[in-house]
This record gives structure tokens, C-alpha cells and sequence, in this order.
């Protein structure tokens, strides 16, 4: 069943009651939760074509890792906001899978340094291009200029919600 969006509340759509900011913030709330849902489906897909044994979670560890090469456990709880516990299971999980490896840290022997391994870095990657195909696709028909607009705009959502 696809999901559909419903019109912003200048455009009198459910929700045009709350004109002004509130109607703003009522249509974004709605059209981020549609937008959500459709991202946690993709990431269980994207996570199985990688391994068909990968939880989605764990697929944005491998999106990190690569982007910004090895790092600790703790920093990589930091910055998706979640508890060592869970963590830990889902490197566990990436390792026991031949995804991730873990290196002693050179700046303190206690700690780990978390690296996509070869094997996962080629399987991510295979799926990430895929992926990036798929919203070329997708949004073909934008202007250039509006798709790095939303990219700037998300970034600065992301950016928010780390503080």
C-alpha cells in the first residue's frame, strides 16, 4: 500500500484550520512522518540486500562508518542518540557478520576503533549506488538547484537535532 501525502494547508488540505505557523508545522509533522515511515522500509531493504541477515538499525552504522572513516563505540551511540547497550549488539551483529571490524585505539588501550571492513564497504557500496540511482530517478524532474536546496535543509534539520 503506497503512502500519499496530503496537501499542504495553503493548498486546503486537512489541517488548513491551523493557518500560519501551526499549519506549517502541521503539515511538516505529517509529511516527515509519511517521509520516516517510507525511510525506515527502505533502510530493511537496503539492509538485506547488504547482508540478508543485517538489521536496518544497524544499516546507518555502516552509512557513518563510511563517511567518516573508523570510530569509537561511544562516539557512534553519541551521535545516533542511543544507549552503549544497544551499541554494542548491533556492532556485535555487523562484526559477527564480516562488516565491521574493531582495532585497539592507539589514544587509549581501553577503547576500540570501529572500521567497515572490505567486505562490507564493497556491499555497502553496491547498495548505496543502487540507492543514489533510485532517487536520481525519482527526482529527475527537479531543478538541481531544489534538490540541493532539500539537502541543505535536511542537513540543518539534522544539525538541530543533535543539539
Amino acid at each position: 500500500m503506497q503512502e500519499t501525502s496530503t496537501p499542504l494547508p495553503e493548498e486546503g488540505g486537512p489541517g488548513c484550520a491551523g493557518s500560519g505557523a501551526g499549519g506549517a508545522f502541521l503539515a511538516l509533522e505529517r509529511e516527515l512522518a509519511v517521509f520516516l515511515r517510507r525511510a525506515r522500509a527502505s533502510s530493511g531493504e537496503m539492509a538485506r540486500e547488504v547482508h540478508p541477515d543485517l538489521e536496518p538499525a544497524a544499516y546507518g552504522l555502516l552509512v557513518r562508518l563510511e563517511e567518516v572513516g573508523q570510530q569509537r563505540a561511544t562516539d557512534l551511540a553519541a551521535y545516533f542518540g542511543v544507549g552503549k547497550a544497544t551499541m554494542s549488539r548491533q556492532l556485535r551483529a555487523l562484526g559477527d557478520l564480516g562488516l565491521v571490524t574493531r582495532d585497539p585505539d592507539p589514544a587509549d588501550g581501553r577503547a576500540s576503533l570501529i572500521q567497515i571492513t572490505d567486505e562490507g564497504r564493497a556491499r555497502f557500496t553496491r547498495v548505496r549506488d543502487a540507492r543514489r540511482a533510485q532517487y536520481m530517478s525519482k527526482l529527475a524532474g527537479w531543478d538541481p538547484a531544489e534538490v540541493a536546496e532539500l539537502a541543505r535543509l535536511l542537513h540543518q534539520l539534522n544539525e538541530r537535532a543533535e543539539a
